[in-house]
């Protein structure tokens, strides 16, 4: 847990613009990661950003920005410098010199945020595996300073680096293979409990870190699964059975998705992926008042293709219309309508209602439309129900 008793850690971001990546997306990227500094529980107290035709090698910006974000950080007390991109090792030694002043990428802070939100052996041992791995190739940088690291409000590395300095890569090795040889019991424990519930269908929750997945676990589940308007408040997977009518099936609440996710992360979170490659049914649950809902959506759906879980049969759910806004245009205005200029009524009659029939718009948070949502979720399990069970239609 966050102790909100300490002060936050003081951080400046860093990103760049790119001819792949505009001013507007690099703002948002730099908004989301303002976010999980939030969540890890740090404080930014500015941004900075530059325009590049590539990333520099050697030190990822141009040295005068890098002047220039040293002349803040002195002048500020700033105790983090936070990058919006993975820094390969180098990189990162190269920064940290010239700034003298602690160095995080956005991986790295990802995966603090999973050391603090573990909370089975299971999850911790998979984020443990994913620290290892990340911090094998950055051995020479951390140890250093790892005896002076302080005990700040959370972007200090938690978990592997503040109970043991490892000075030794042969040592690290070993506890990676460890870790390794217990995950893949840990799987093998899993593949039978997946086995011993193939008798009922199975459904999981997909989508985007923070749209809402575990509220909607609890409204159809009737259960307590931790809930917060936080990133990855939701680090374990969640396996409930749930009856619609009378048919019952399994639901599972599965980890959110977030784009530039740390493939580390996604290789040593392999068995609660299998939840989601195992799944009968998907429900992609996606947040419609996000202004970028659609590259979320975008993210989730590349996701799904890379652990090969893109053939199943998806409902979309789009979440949280009570909060979905709108900027009507001026009478005067000739131009086509963008997205944002759509009410939701507009926005419904679009491509979004025609994805395969299996669209639904609801909030979990405040109830609304769920008695559709129940049925056409109940109308999917029937009919998947009914293709493996020819002769138990009787349930229904």
């Amino acid at each position: 847990m966050i102790d909100y008793s300490v002060e936050p850690d003081r951080c400046v971001t860093v990103g760049i613009t790119t001819p792949e990546v505009s001013d507007d997306k690099t703002e948002e990227y730099l908004d989301e990661l303002a976010f999980l500094i939030d969540t890890a529980g740090g404080r930014v107290e500015k941004r900075f950003t530059q325009k590049l035709q590539f990333k520099d090698p050697r030190t990822f910006v141009g040295s005068g920005k890098l002047e220039q974000i040293r002349d803040y950080i002195k002048e500020n007390d700033i105790e983090w410098v936070v990058f919006d991109d993975e820094l390969s090792p180098s990189q990162a030694r190269n920064v940290e010199k010239i700034l003298e002043c602690h160095v995080l990428d956005r991986t790295g802070l990802i995966l603090n945020i999973f050391a603090q939100r573990a909370r089975t052996a299971h999850s911790r041992t998979q984020v443990a595996l994913a620290q290892y791995q990340y911090l094998l190739p950055r051995l020479t940088r951390m140890w250093t300073h790892l005896d002076r690291q302080r005990g700040g409000a959370g972007l200090t590395m938690r978990g592997v680096g503040e109970t043991q300095i490892e000075t030794d890569r042969r040592i690290i090795l070993s506890k990676i293979s460890l870790l390794k040889e217990k995950l893949a019991d840990i799987d093998k424990q899993k593949t039978v409990q997946r086995k011993n519930r193939e008798s009922l269908v199975r459904v999981a929750l997909v989508g985007y870190t923070n749209v809402g997945k575990s509220t909607l676990m609890n409204l159809l589940s009737k259960s307590d699964v931790f809930a917060e308007d936080k990133l990855f408040a939701t680090l374990d997977t969640t396996v409930r059975k749930v009856v619609i009518e009378n048919l019952p099936f399994l639901l599972t609440d599965t980890v959110g998705f977030i784009r530039k996710l740390p493939h580390g992360l996604v290789e040593s979170f392999k068995s609660t992926l299998d939840e989601v490659r195992e799944s009968d049914l998907l429900i992609h649950v996606v947040d419609i008042s996000h202004p970028n809902f659609e590259e979320q959506m975008e993210v989730v759906n590349r996701t799904l293709y890379e652990i090969k879980a893109e053939d199943k049969p998806v409902i979309v759910l789009f979440n949280k219309v009570d909060a979905y806004t709108y900027v009507e245009k001026e009478a005067d205005d000739l131009t086509p309508k963008l997205k944002e200029n759509r009410t939701l009524d507009e926005l419904k009659h679009t491509y979004l209602a025609k994805m395969n029939n299996r669209v639904c718009f609801i909030s979990a948070k405040n109830k609304m439309n769920i008695d559709e949502l129940k049925r056409l979720i109940y109308d999917n399990v029937k009919t998947i129900h009914a293709v493996r069970y020819p002769y138990n239609n009787f349930l229904y």
